[in-house]
Protein backbone atom coordinates (compact mmCIF):
# COMPACT_ATOMS: atom_id res chain seq x y z
CA UNK A 1 0.00 0.00 0.00
CA UNK A 2 1.29 3.45 -0.87
CA UNK A 3 2.36 5.45 2.17
CA UNK A 4 1.64 9.17 2.40
CA UNK A 5 3.78 11.64 4.33
CA UNK A 6 2.64 14.88 5.94
CA UNK A 7 1.76 17.77 3.64
CA UNK A 8 3.22 21.23 3.35
CA UNK A 9 0.77 23.94 2.28
CA UNK A 10 1.81 26.83 0.03
CA UNK A 11 -0.64 29.64 -0.67
CA UNK A 12 -0.32 31.11 -4.17
CA UNK A 13 -1.59 34.69 -4.32
CA UNK A 14 1.13 36.21 -6.47
CA UNK A 15 3.77 34.88 -8.84
CA UNK A 16 6.57 35.32 -6.26
CA UNK A 17 4.97 32.71 -3.98
CA UNK A 18 5.46 30.04 -6.64
CA UNK A 19 9.20 30.16 -5.91
CA UNK A 20 8.63 29.25 -2.27
CA UNK A 21 6.60 26.18 -3.23
CA UNK A 22 9.22 25.18 -5.79
CA UNK A 23 12.04 25.41 -3.24
CA UNK A 24 10.08 23.31 -0.74
CA UNK A 25 9.45 20.64 -3.37
CA UNK A 26 13.08 20.50 -4.49
CA UNK A 27 14.32 20.33 -0.90
CA UNK A 28 11.96 17.43 -0.18
CA UNK A 29 12.95 15.61 -3.38
CA UNK A 30 16.62 15.72 -2.45
CA UNK A 31 15.87 14.27 0.98
CA UNK A 32 14.11 11.41 -0.85
CA UNK A 33 17.12 10.67 -3.04
CA UNK A 34 16.08 12.38 -6.27
CA UNK A 35 18.98 13.08 -8.62
CA UNK A 36 19.50 16.54 -10.12
CA UNK A 37 17.52 15.70 -13.25
CA UNK A 38 14.48 14.44 -11.34
CA UNK A 39 14.66 17.32 -8.85
CA UNK A 40 14.75 19.74 -11.79
CA UNK A 41 11.73 18.07 -13.36
CA UNK A 42 9.83 18.41 -10.08
CA UNK A 43 10.77 22.10 -9.98
CA UNK A 44 9.30 22.57 -13.46
CA UNK A 45 6.08 20.75 -12.52
CA UNK A 46 5.54 22.90 -9.41
CA UNK A 47 6.46 26.09 -11.28
CA UNK A 48 4.04 25.39 -14.10
CA UNK A 49 1.22 24.41 -11.74
CA UNK A 50 1.74 27.49 -9.59
CA UNK A 51 2.05 29.79 -12.60
CA UNK A 52 -1.23 28.43 -13.96
CA UNK A 53 -2.92 29.25 -10.64
CA UNK A 54 -1.56 32.80 -10.70
CA UNK A 55 -2.41 33.31 -14.37
CA UNK A 56 -5.87 31.78 -14.53
CA UNK A 57 -7.28 31.82 -10.99
CA UNK A 58 -5.39 34.67 -9.25
CA UNK A 59 -5.03 32.60 -6.08
CA UNK A 60 -4.96 29.00 -4.89
CA UNK A 61 -2.93 26.47 -2.92
CA UNK A 62 -0.20 23.93 -3.65
CA UNK A 63 0.17 20.93 -1.34
CA UNK A 64 3.38 18.89 -1.40
CA UNK A 65 4.09 15.58 0.32
CA UNK A 66 6.42 12.61 0.19
CA UNK A 67 4.96 9.27 -0.89
CA UNK A 68 6.44 5.78 -0.91
CA UNK A 69 5.66 2.33 -2.22
CA UNK A 70 8.01 -0.28 -0.81
CA UNK A 71 11.53 1.05 -1.45
CA UNK A 72 10.36 3.53 -4.07
CA UNK A 73 10.03 7.20 -3.11
CA UNK A 74 8.21 10.03 -4.82
CA UNK A 75 6.47 13.37 -4.39
CA UNK A 76 2.77 14.16 -4.72
CA UNK A 77 1.83 17.70 -5.72
CA UNK A 78 -1.75 18.98 -5.54
CA UNK A 79 -2.54 22.31 -7.18
CA UNK A 80 -5.94 23.64 -6.05
CA UNK A 81 -7.84 26.74 -7.11
CA UNK A 82 -11.37 28.16 -7.29
CA UNK A 83 -10.88 29.89 -10.63
CA UNK A 84 -12.86 29.72 -13.87
CA UNK A 85 -12.11 26.06 -14.56
CA UNK A 86 -11.32 24.49 -17.92
CA UNK A 87 -13.77 24.05 -20.75
CA UNK A 88 -11.76 21.40 -22.61
CA UNK A 89 -9.25 19.59 -20.40
CA UNK A 90 -7.69 17.45 -23.14
CA UNK A 91 -7.14 20.46 -25.38
CA UNK A 92 -5.50 22.42 -22.56
CA UNK A 93 -2.98 19.61 -22.04
CA UNK A 94 -1.77 19.96 -25.62
CA UNK A 95 1.19 22.24 -26.20
CA UNK A 96 0.30 25.51 -27.88
CA UNK A 97 -3.19 25.82 -26.44
CA UNK A 98 -3.92 28.51 -23.89
CA UNK A 99 -6.97 30.45 -22.76
CA UNK A 100 -4.92 33.54 -21.90
CA UNK A 101 -2.97 34.12 -25.08
CA UNK A 102 0.38 32.75 -23.80
CA UNK A 103 2.45 29.98 -25.40
CA UNK A 104 0.36 27.33 -23.67
CA UNK A 105 3.18 24.96 -22.69
CA UNK A 106 2.49 24.67 -18.92
CA UNK A 107 0.07 21.74 -18.80
CA UNK A 108 1.85 20.10 -21.70
CA UNK A 109 5.11 20.17 -19.75
CA UNK A 110 3.39 18.72 -16.69
CA UNK A 111 1.92 15.90 -18.76
CA UNK A 112 5.33 15.06 -20.24
CA UNK A 113 7.31 15.15 -17.00
CA UNK A 114 4.95 13.76 -14.35
CA UNK A 115 4.57 10.01 -13.96
CA UNK A 116 0.91 10.44 -13.09
CA UNK A 117 -1.52 13.29 -13.70
CA UNK A 118 -5.16 13.48 -12.64
CA UNK A 119 -7.38 16.53 -12.91
CA UNK A 120 -10.88 17.66 -12.01
CA UNK A 121 -12.16 20.93 -13.38
CA UNK A 122 -15.60 22.44 -13.69
CA UNK A 123 -16.61 25.67 -15.37
CA UNK A 124 -16.89 28.38 -12.74
CA UNK A 125 -15.84 26.11 -9.86
CA UNK A 126 -12.08 25.79 -10.25
CA UNK A 127 -9.50 23.10 -10.84
CA UNK A 128 -7.67 20.46 -8.82
CA UNK A 129 -4.56 18.97 -10.42
CA UNK A 130 -2.69 15.99 -8.95
CA UNK A 131 0.84 15.21 -10.10
CA UNK A 132 3.21 12.42 -9.06
CA UNK A 133 6.93 12.21 -9.76
CA UNK A 134 9.00 9.22 -8.62
CA UNK A 135 12.73 9.26 -7.89
CA UNK A 136 13.27 6.28 -10.17
CA UNK A 137 12.32 6.30 -13.86
CA UNK A 138 9.98 3.32 -13.52
CA UNK A 139 6.41 4.23 -12.65
CA UNK A 140 4.94 2.85 -9.43
CA UNK A 141 1.27 1.99 -9.20
CA UNK A 142 -0.91 1.53 -6.13
CA UNK A 143 -1.83 -2.08 -5.54
CA UNK A 144 -4.99 -2.79 -3.54
CA UNK A 145 -6.17 0.47 -1.99
CA UNK A 146 -6.23 4.06 -3.18
CA UNK A 147 -6.04 6.67 -0.41
CA UNK A 148 -6.07 10.44 -0.63
CA UNK A 149 -5.96 13.04 2.12
CA UNK A 150 -5.71 16.68 3.05
CA UNK A 151 -4.56 17.20 6.66
CA UNK A 152 -3.62 20.78 7.51
CA UNK A 153 -3.69 23.04 10.59
CA UNK A 154 -5.77 26.12 11.16
CA UNK A 155 -3.93 29.02 9.44
CA UNK A 156 -2.76 30.47 12.77
CA UNK A 157 -0.94 27.25 13.78
CA UNK A 158 2.13 25.44 12.46
CA UNK A 159 1.16 22.03 13.85
CA UNK A 160 -2.06 20.22 12.93
CA UNK A 161 -4.09 18.90 15.85
CA UNK A 162 -5.72 16.31 13.58
CA UNK A 163 -4.07 13.02 12.66
CA UNK A 164 -4.89 10.01 10.54
CA UNK A 165 -3.45 6.64 9.58
CA UNK A 166 -4.21 3.70 7.32
CA UNK A 167 -2.86 0.22 8.03
CA UNK A 168 -3.25 -3.09 6.27
CA UNK A 169 -2.94 -4.38 2.74
CA UNK A 170 -4.52 -6.84 0.39
CA UNK A 171 -8.08 -7.57 1.42
CA UNK A 172 -8.15 -5.76 4.79
CA UNK A 173 -7.72 -2.06 5.48
CA UNK A 174 -8.16 -0.07 8.70
CA UNK A 175 -8.39 3.74 8.63
CA UNK A 176 -8.38 6.09 11.63
CA UNK A 177 -9.10 9.82 11.81
CA UNK A 178 -8.52 11.71 15.07
CA UNK A 179 -9.21 15.36 15.98
CA UNK A 180 -7.34 16.43 19.12
CA UNK A 181 -9.20 18.79 21.43
CA UNK A 182 -8.25 22.39 20.65
CA UNK A 183 -5.34 23.29 18.38
CA UNK A 184 -1.56 23.22 18.28
CA UNK A 185 0.93 20.81 19.77
CA UNK A 186 -1.27 19.61 22.66
CA UNK A 187 -4.03 18.62 20.26
CA UNK A 188 -1.50 16.92 17.97
CA UNK A 189 -0.02 14.97 20.87
CA UNK A 190 -3.47 13.64 21.77
CA UNK A 191 -4.49 12.66 18.24
CA UNK A 192 -1.15 11.00 17.56
CA UNK A 193 -1.73 8.71 20.56
CA UNK A 194 -4.77 7.33 18.73
CA UNK A 195 -2.60 6.75 15.67
CA UNK A 196 -0.04 4.97 17.85
CA UNK A 197 -2.70 2.70 19.32
CA UNK A 198 -3.93 1.75 15.85
CA UNK A 199 -0.49 1.15 14.38
CA UNK A 200 0.64 -0.90 17.40
CA UNK A 201 -2.24 -3.38 17.00
CA UNK A 202 -3.48 -3.03 13.41
CA UNK A 203 -5.45 -6.29 13.42
CA UNK A 204 -7.92 -5.26 16.12
CA UNK A 205 -11.52 -4.54 15.16
CA UNK A 206 -12.61 -0.88 15.54
CA UNK A 207 -14.29 -1.28 18.94
CA UNK A 208 -11.20 -2.86 20.49
CA UNK A 209 -8.95 -0.32 18.76
CA UNK A 210 -11.11 2.50 20.17
CA UNK A 211 -10.84 1.09 23.68
CA UNK A 212 -7.07 0.83 23.31
CA UNK A 213 -6.93 4.44 22.10
CA UNK A 214 -8.96 5.56 25.12
CA UNK A 215 -6.58 3.82 27.51
CA UNK A 216 -3.46 5.17 25.82
CA UNK A 217 -4.83 8.72 25.64
CA UNK A 218 -5.64 9.08 29.33
CA UNK A 219 -3.96 12.19 30.66
CA UNK A 220 -3.96 13.91 27.28
CA UNK A 221 -6.43 16.51 26.02
CA UNK A 222 -8.39 13.74 24.37
CA UNK A 223 -9.75 13.59 20.84
CA UNK A 224 -12.67 12.75 18.61
CA UNK A 225 -11.79 9.46 16.91
CA UNK A 226 -13.36 7.32 14.19
CA UNK A 227 -12.11 3.97 12.92
CA UNK A 228 -13.21 2.06 9.82
CA UNK A 229 -12.12 -1.48 8.97
CA UNK A 230 -12.89 -3.03 5.59
CA UNK A 231 -12.65 -6.76 5.03
CA UNK A 232 -13.13 -7.48 1.33
CA UNK A 233 -13.46 -11.25 1.76
CA UNK A 234 -16.13 -10.84 4.45
CA UNK A 235 -17.75 -8.10 2.32
CA UNK A 236 -18.15 -5.86 5.35
CA UNK A 237 -17.05 -2.53 6.77
CA UNK A 238 -16.97 -2.13 10.54
CA UNK A 239 -17.08 1.34 12.01
CA UNK A 240 -16.72 2.84 15.47
CA UNK A 241 -16.74 6.56 16.20
CA UNK A 242 -16.66 8.78 19.27
CA UNK A 243 -17.02 12.52 18.79
CA UNK A 244 -17.62 14.64 15.72
CA UNK A 245 -15.76 12.81 12.96
CA UNK A 246 -18.04 12.49 9.92
CA UNK A 247 -18.09 9.30 7.85
CA UNK A 248 -19.97 8.28 4.68
CA UNK A 249 -19.99 5.32 2.31
CA UNK A 250 -20.84 5.92 -1.34
CA UNK A 251 -21.71 3.21 -3.85
CA UNK A 252 -24.09 2.66 -6.75
CA UNK A 253 -26.78 2.06 -4.12
CA UNK A 254 -26.40 5.60 -2.73
CA UNK A 255 -24.96 7.36 0.33
CA UNK A 256 -24.85 5.83 3.81
CA UNK A 257 -23.87 7.83 6.88
CA UNK A 258 -21.59 6.23 9.49
CA UNK A 259 -22.68 6.83 13.08
CA UNK A 260 -20.54 8.13 15.95
CA UNK A 261 -21.51 8.52 19.62
CA UNK A 262 -20.91 11.65 21.69
CA UNK A 263 -17.83 11.81 23.86
CA UNK A 264 -14.09 12.49 23.95
CA UNK A 265 -11.68 9.58 23.66
CA UNK A 266 -9.16 9.67 26.49
CA UNK A 267 -11.26 11.75 28.86
CA UNK A 268 -15.01 11.24 28.56
CA UNK A 269 -15.85 8.19 26.45
CA UNK A 270 -19.29 7.23 27.78
CA UNK A 271 -20.47 4.88 25.04
CA UNK A 272 -18.84 2.97 22.21
CA UNK A 273 -20.52 0.85 19.59
CA UNK A 274 -19.31 -0.93 16.48
CA UNK A 275 -21.58 -0.89 13.43
CA UNK A 276 -21.30 -3.33 10.54
CA UNK A 277 -22.32 -2.47 6.98
CA UNK A 278 -22.13 -4.34 3.69
CA UNK A 279 -19.04 -3.58 1.63
CA UNK A 280 -19.51 -3.16 -2.12
CA UNK A 281 -16.60 -3.39 -4.53
CA UNK A 282 -17.44 0.04 -5.99
CA UNK A 283 -17.65 1.71 -2.57
CA UNK A 284 -15.96 5.00 -1.78
CA UNK A 285 -15.48 6.03 1.86
CA UNK A 286 -15.02 9.61 3.06
CA UNK A 287 -14.10 10.50 6.66
CA UNK A 288 -13.32 14.00 7.91
CA UNK A 289 -12.92 16.13 11.01
CA UNK A 290 -15.29 18.96 11.88
CA UNK A 291 -12.91 21.45 10.31
CA UNK A 292 -14.83 20.56 7.17
CA UNK A 293 -18.56 21.23 6.88
CA UNK A 294 -20.88 18.27 6.34
CA UNK A 295 -22.99 20.21 3.80
CA UNK A 296 -21.13 18.87 0.75
CA UNK A 297 -22.83 16.48 -1.66
CA UNK A 298 -20.80 14.30 -4.01
CA UNK A 299 -23.60 14.29 -6.57
CA UNK A 300 -23.02 18.01 -7.13
CA UNK A 301 -19.65 17.16 -8.71
CA UNK A 302 -20.29 15.10 -11.86
CA UNK A 303 -17.85 12.20 -12.28
CA UNK A 304 -15.68 13.33 -9.34
CA UNK A 305 -15.93 9.84 -7.83
CA UNK A 306 -13.95 8.52 -10.82
CA UNK A 307 -10.96 10.70 -9.96
CA UNK A 308 -8.12 9.72 -7.67
CA UNK A 309 -8.98 9.86 -3.97
CA UNK A 310 -6.50 12.73 -3.46
CA UNK A 311 -8.39 14.83 -6.00
CA UNK A 312 -11.72 14.04 -4.33
CA UNK A 313 -10.30 15.02 -0.93
CA UNK A 314 -8.88 18.26 -2.31
CA UNK A 315 -12.14 19.30 -3.99
CA UNK A 316 -14.23 18.77 -0.85
CA UNK A 317 -11.64 20.43 1.35
CA UNK A 318 -11.41 23.43 -1.00
CA UNK A 319 -15.14 24.04 -1.08
CA UNK A 320 -16.17 23.15 2.48
CA UNK A 321 -13.29 23.84 4.85
CA UNK A 322 -14.49 26.09 7.67
CA UNK A 323 -11.19 27.99 7.92
CA UNK A 324 -11.37 28.31 11.70
CA UNK A 325 -10.19 24.83 12.70
CA UNK A 326 -7.69 22.15 11.79
CA UNK A 327 -9.09 20.23 8.83
CA UNK A 328 -8.57 16.62 7.79
CA UNK A 329 -10.31 14.56 5.14
CA UNK A 330 -9.45 10.98 4.17
CA UNK A 331 -10.91 9.36 1.05
CA UNK A 332 -10.31 5.74 0.14
CA UNK A 333 -11.54 3.06 -2.21
CA UNK A 334 -10.58 -0.33 -3.49
CA UNK A 335 -8.52 -0.48 -6.68
CA UNK A 336 -10.47 -2.66 -9.11
CA UNK A 337 -8.57 -4.54 -11.79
Amino acid sequence: MMRLGSQSRHNIGEIGEVSSARRAGVELSRKLGFDEVRAGELAIIITEAGTNIDKHASSGTIYIRAISAGEKHGVEVLAVDSGPGMGNIELNFEDGNSSTGTYGTGLGAIKRLAHHVDIYSEHGKGTVLRMILWAEPAMVSEDFWEIGTICVPIPSEEVCGDSWTAVGSGTVLSVLVADGLGHGQGAADASLLAVKAMETDPDFFPLRAMQNSHALMRGSRGAAVAIARIDVNAQEIRYCGVGNIAGCIFSAEGRQHLISHNGIVGTNMLKTQEFTHAWKEDALVIMHSDGISTKWALENYPALEKCHSSVIAAVIHRDFTRGRDDATIVVFKRILN
